[in-house]
């Protein structure tokens, strides 16, 4: 929850606590970036910010920075780098437990084998991982198994069309298995 001064100079409290959440190659480059305010509201403002970030970030041994008045808690693996963006007076604890359910449920997803090449080919449910633990801004989810359980439950609904050749003969043998153990 955030805090904030109105115009009376009143202390307010506030849901909407992340303010980004990106995944970087170890060039810089954007893989996921989901913004959930104005404070970059153009693709080069964004583009320009992540440049930043990245260059701020990926040489240093610490999990988090300040940059442009924002709280960045990040974290790097192989070749991909995590970062989850708050204001400069949001609680780091609860932008690191966000970065922790994000990258454990990538990596979860991904059968702990995190590497852009990897992440790119399932880059759909991991837009849905990102879904699943922020709407908005506001933090949905910090608990990896939960999303990912929610990740896998969306995938059951897929109409019959929409299904891949694999997951169609997946769901053929499955039911066969189990016409055949009753």
């Amino acid at each position: 929850v955030k805090l904030g001064i109105n115009m009376d100079g009143v202390l307010e409290a506030s849901l909407y606590t992340i303010k980004a959440i990106l995944i970087l190659d170890n060039d810089g480059e954007r893989l996921v970036a989901k913004y959930y305010d104005d404070t970059y509201p153009t693709l080069r403002e964004q583009k320009l910010f992540e440049k930043n970030v990245f260059n701020k970030t990926h040489k240093s041994d610490s999990e988090i920075a300040l940059l442009e008045g924002q709280t960045v808690v990040y974290k790097g693996n192989v070749d991909l780098f995590f970062y989850v963006i708050g204001s400069s007076q949001e609680n780091e604890l609860m932008l690191m437990s966000v970065l922790t359910c994000l990258y454990d449920s990538v990596n979860l997803l991904l059968r702990k084998n995190v590497e852009k090449r990897i992440l790119l080919r399932h880059i759909d449910s991991v837009f849905l991982i990102v879904d699943e633990i922020v709407d908005g801004g506001v933090i949905m989810q910090v608990d990896a198994s939960q999303v990912l359980d929610q990740i896998v439950m969306r995938g059951e609904d897929i109409p019959l069309t929409e299904q891949t050749i694999t997951q169609v003969l997946q769901s053929a043998k499955d039911q066969i298995k189990w016409s055949l153990l009753k």
